[in-house]
């Protein structure tokens, strides 16, 4: 009926075709075969291209990395890398490219000038410094090394902060008349996480100072350097880092990438930068502590042990919190589901309850968390991503004790079906 009455609307004919003419010459050629980037592909090739917009924007002469030669930091080098290799590649048909690299490199006096290779873009741009203590590896110092050196083509810098160290330790015996031990030594957890923590903090104050000098060093003028991050979301999601150190910086690549996706780019990038083999099969550790005598050139302290749970269960934990919207409940009864081959309900109880303590108690770690790239659906950077309450209750009473009765039910359940 509203057809029938509507008003009659004017129609235009023009003499034109949707389609070409019926001809034997005219032939549909196939669509070209379309490549989709893999996801290690993904997680370094999106933030080599924010690293080199960024740079380029900022005015300073380049990157400072603290390199510690395990897979998080191995990682922002490999992404730097690629970086120089996009750059080399578009040069010589992108002139906005060709002029930016010149300034950046400190060429501009030779509008023709080009780089002859990545390395050599690296060598103008990258700089990476291992910062060893009595407690790093000898295998971590030579992976770095042989990654920034050999491999990209960076400045790499060695060196030895022990005696930075032992000034804070002199300084506070000074103001207190004690010296804090490690517990491996007789000294309590407090002196030791006192002493892990100021190595790692004297890095992020050594790495300032590094990116404000090395451009002056290396005749470059007043340039300065922007430092880069390297702590995975993983590790910031569960707190497992040192407040203000290397975790903090200018900018972090891999701030929202899990270290099962890190692992994943290093193995596909070793066929490019063959040392990053060795870095991806070496145990995680933050090499804080004295190395256990027993063991060889490998650390004995391993991130995983210390955390009491696995990177694998972290990316199962962030995903839940976040893209599924799961509190300690939901997050139980999920992993019931899926971990229940695997182990107990009790069991999972735990691991659920333990995540949320430490995600909890350790907070006001993510209030500070440098900018990053985001690359995950779960980044818990706070400031401008993920916003959550600041404070949490860490015991969560009301959710910890509904989750102890469905194990209760969930384990009466099991002993009337055997």
């Amino acid at each position: 009926m509203q057809i029938t009455n509507s008003h009659q609307k004017n129609q235009v004919y023009l003499d034109s075709r949707l389609l070409l003419p019926t001809s034997s010459d005219v032939v549909s050629l196939p669509l070209e075969t379309i490549r989709y980037h893999l996801p290690e592909e993904e997680c370094c090739l999106g933030p080599a291209c924010w690293l080199w917009d960024y740079l380029r924007r900022s005015g300073a002469a380049g990157f400072l990395l603290p390199l510690s030669g395990g897979a998080d930091s191995s990682s922002v080098a490999t992404i730097v890398g690629v970086m120089t290799s996009l750059v080399y590649k578009a040069a010589p048909t992108n002139s906005q490219v060709a002029d930016d690299v010149r300034r950046i490199c400190n060429q501009e006096k030779d509008p023709n000038w080009l780089p002859s290779s990545p390395q050599e873009i690296a060598n103008y741009i990258l700089h990476t410094v291992f910062m060893g203590t009595v407690n790093s590896s000898a295998a971590t110092r030579s992976r770095a090394t042989r990654l920034a050196k050999d491999d990209i083509g960076a400045q790499h810098y060695n060196l030895n902060i022990d005696g930075a160290v032992s000034a804070m330790l002199a300084l506070f015996t000074t103001l207190t008349g004690k010296t804090p031990k490690f517990q491996a030594f007789g000294g309590s957890m407090s002196e030791d996480l006192a002493l892990q923590n100021i190595q790692a903090r004297l890095r992020m104050v050594t790495a300032y100072f590094l990116a404000q000098l090395l451009p002056w060093v290396r005749g470059r003028g007043s340039g300065f350097l922007l430092v880069l991050g390297s702590a995975n979301v993983d590790e910031a999601l569960r707190g497992y880092m040192t407040k203000y150190d290397c975790s903090s910086a200018d900018l972090n690549p891999i701030g929202a990438i899990s270290k099962k996706d890190l692992k994943a780019l290093l193995k596909y990038y070793s066929s490019e930068y063959p040392t990053l083999r060795e870095i991806e099969e070496a145990p995680p550790t933050a090499e804080l502590r004295p190395n256990a005598s027993s063991v060889g050139k490998e650390h004995s302290q391993l991130d995983e042990e210390e955390m009491g749970m696995s990177y694998d269960e972290l990316s199962w934990y962030g995903t839940l919190r976040k893209v599924w919207n799961c509190g300690p409940v939901s997050m139980y009864t999920h992993l019931l589901q899926r971990w229940k081959k695997q182990h107990t309900p009790k069991i999972i109880a735990e691991k659920v309850q333990r995540f949320f303590y430490y995600y909890s108690v350790n907070r006001h770690k993510l209030c500070t968390l440098t900018p990053s790239y985001h690359a995950e659906q779960y980044s818990p950077d706070d400031n401008r991503f993920d916003l959550r309450p600041f404070l949490y209750p860490t015991k969560w009473t009301r959710q910890f004790t509904k989750m102890n009765e469905l194990v209760a039910k969930e384990e009466e359940k099991n002993n009337n079906n055997n």
